[in-house]
């Protein structure tokens, strides 16, 4: 018998990604997600011949050798992502949905596969994964208000927000199970106005904000900007939404925040200037765990003899672009 699997990163756009589907599509599907920078999510993945795998927002780079794994049992994968994939497999059994266009987000990439059926949870993830231009852009058919845009950008910002920490005890909720949460809803605004868990990563997100904006930051350029946050929940919660809205408030710059990790080191997320979109991803694939987009990319673990380095090679890049 065929099993199911819905393999999505535990962010904004991975959970909107896989919600489009299955609303568009009706499937139960064993979940497997995790923390957003959990990426390594194919390996845990057990298919055999004819079982099928959806895959949404994880880089194929970092998921290549269990692709492959996969695809040679006689698995069938249907991936979708927008980070840089690396050499992707030539395979009859795979088809692959990539776009590693700036403006271009995974739930975006599903959008235009299901024709704009579900294209309201779209405009959700992009405003997300810090794409409002793009996310204004898509929304032009439904005529939307400023006050629903709004609401459609505090939900995925606060979705966004949720996928962020160390491990799933720093979250407020975790990936699957905000899935399952938000998959009750067919209408966002409802979502908005009648769920509790809404309200709670709404308050959560403000609050944690509110403490990395009274962060000063260690350097600070035309080019760019460095934050290093200390180790504490709150902390590994916000770094990402962090950098999107210092992206957003100081588009001509780059930024890169780094949270002290609680056993050494540091997570980094970098964020290209918004009026280039460029070399976040060059800089992070620089280093042993780095990776992403041109727009937006991250370190799971830079040790903490290599800031020096990281912080000269990310003015280098930055100001040459």
């Amino acid at each position: 018998m065929t099993q199911y699997f819905d393999v999505f990163n535990g962010d904004a756009d991975g959970i909107c990604a896989l919600h489009q589907l299955r609303l568009a599509q009706p499937l139960e599907a064993t979940l497997i997600s995790g923390v957003k920078r959990d990426i390594g999510l194919l390996a845990q993945v057990s298919a055999a011949a004819g079982d099928e795998i959806t895959v949404l927002d994880i880089a194929m780079s970092k998921n290549h050798a269990a692709l492959v794994a996969l695809l040679a049992t006689g698995a069938h994968v249907r991936y979708f992502d927008h980070h840089i994939p690396g050499d992707i497999p030539q395979h009859p059994h795979l088809d692959a949905y990539i776009d590693t266009d700036a403006n271009v987000c995974t739930s975006l990439l599903v959008n235009r596969y299901l024709g704009g059926s579900q294209l309201i949870w779209a405009l959700v993830a992009a405003f997300g994964d810090n794409m409002a231009g793009a996310a204004r852009a898509a929304a032009a058919p439904l005529n939307l208000s400023e006050a629903q845009l709004d609401d459609l950008r505090s939900l995925g910002e606060c979705i966004n927000y949720n996928g962020y920490g160390d491990t799933l005890a720093d979250l407020f909720y975790a990936p699957i199970e905000l899935y399952r949460i938000v998959h009750t809803y067919t209408d966002p605004f409802e979502l908005i106005q009648t769920e509790p868990a809404y309200q709670v990563l709404r308050d959560g997100y403000a609050e944690d904000m509110a403490r990395a904006h009274a962060v000063q930051p260690i350097q600070v350029r035309s080019s760019g900007a460095v934050y290093l946050l200390p180790d504490a929940t709150w902390s590994r919660r916000v770094s990402g939404v962090f950098g999107n809205r210092l992206a957003t408030d100081y588009p001509e710059r780059a930024h890169a925040v780094l949270t002290h990790k609680p056993g050494g080191g540091y997570v980094v997320s970098v964020r290209a200037p918004q009026t280039t979109k460029a070399c976040a991803g060059v800089l992070c694939s620089s280093f042993a765990t780095g990776g992403g987009r041109r727009g937006a990319a991250g370190i799971n673990h830079l040790p903490e003899v290599e800031l020096e380095v990281f912080v000269n090679r990310f003015y280098t890049i930055f100001e040459k672009n």
